[in-house]
């Protein structure tokens, strides 16, 4: 058991962490799995969901218009980069179905970007193959291929 002083000071330390950038629950487990007793942290991560510090489902959203505001992924690449955070795989799928006709404009318009950006250097089949390894939608190749 622990004492009160010890869950607040604890969870003070935790809070900092989710504070300073968004976390997935998975990340806030690894990073305190050795330094916190597991009983302990699994009564700060209860107490931190309940008050909405933690929510997969937030960061999901958080982290994708993040992506889309940012960087040129695939739909594939968001998907893998999310579960290498440790985020439940159902969770990423409900998002990306939910959002798929905003996702699917996004791959386009990021698939325009890397062909505007590679069509100096390089064939457009040799273009397409890369997107397409990248894991870029055939569709959304072919779409971006031709409004380019």
């Amino acid at each position: 058991m622990y004492t009160v002083e010890e869950f607040d000071k604890e969870k003070t330390k935790v809070l900092k962490y989710v504070l300073y950038k968004k976390r997935s629950e998975n990340e806030i487990r690894k990073k305190f799995e050795n330094e916190i007793e597991s009983n302990l942290l699994e009564d700060i991560i209860s107490y931190l969901k309940e008050a909405n510090y933690i929510d997969d489902k937030e960061y999901i959203r958080k982290t994708i218009n993040n992506f889309m505001a940012l960087k040129n992924l695939s739909i594939r690449e968001i998907e893998y980069k999310l579960l290498s955070k440790g985020i439940k795989k159902e969770d990423i799928e409900d998002y990306i179905y939910e959002n798929k006709e905003e996702l699917n404009q996004y791959e386009i318009k990021s698939a325009s970007n890397i062909i505007i950006k590679k069509q100096t250097s390089m064939e457009i089949e040799e273009i397409k193959q890369y997107l397409l390894k990248k894991g870029y939608k055939r569709d959304n190749v072919n779409t971006a291929l031709e409004d380019s």
